[in-house]
């Protein structure tokens, strides 16, 4: 035989079963883990709003918590995240953004300033020319930044390699992000700016 939870008596009661368990467990409210000491651990789920399922994986281990509401992380049957921006493949031993990468192509000429909403992407930059040993500032709007973030820049195709330094300030919702030529001729290439926010 088994045992199911009965809501009305707060109780575990004694049921009938062929083989002396039971595939299913139906509780209404909290359930509260009491095992003699000082305090209890209450189990709760917040209101669904559609049937849900939450499934433990075949092994021996901890379940990781998070604090408050949000910022859950759920993964899938191949260790990657599902849905969010937030990726990791434990297979791969892999961890960066999974999704939301954007791209734009900055118009007019390399000092127009470009809007990009995604904490990742690439930015083609204006094929005019920017002379040897000189620096070129154009702003990112980007609502995922803030004044404590950090942007990763790298020049990551077009142009000629070797021949840009670049480097990002920050600020609410944009970052002036500096281009400089460092060779001694004349360039005029449209290079591709690959960037990921850092989260300070």
């Amino acid at each position: 035989m088994g045992y199911k939870f009965n809501p009305f008596s707060s109780a575990l009661d004694v049921v009938d079963s062929p083989n002396g368990d039971f595939d299913d467990i139906e509780v209404s409210g909290d359930i509260t883990l009491d095992d003699g000491g000082t305090y209890t651990t209450t189990v709760q789920v917040v209101t669904p709003t559609a049937n849900r399922t939450i499934s433990f994986p075949d092994a021996t281990g901890t379940v990781a918590l998070v604090a408050g509401s949000s910022g859950q992380v759920t993964y899938n049957n191949a260790g990657a995240q599902a849905g969010g921006n937030l990726s990791y493949n434990s297979t791969a031993g892999t961890f960066g953004y999974g999704a939301g990468r954007g791209t734009v192509t900055q118009q007019t000429n390399k000092s127009t300033g470009v809007t990009l909403n995604a904490p990742c992407g690439a930015i083609t930059m204006n094929g005019a020319a920017l002379s040897a040993d000189t620096t070129v500032s154009f702003t990112l709007t980007n609502t995922s930044i803030a004044a404590t973030d950090l942007l990763i820049l790298n020049h990551v195709s077009g142009g000629t390699v070797g021949s840009y330094v670049l480097n990002a300030q920050a600020a609410a919702g944009s970052a002036s992000i500096n281009v400089t030529n460092i060779s001694t001729g004349s360039l005029s290439e449209a290079i591709v700016i690959g960037f990921a926010i850092i989260k300070g």
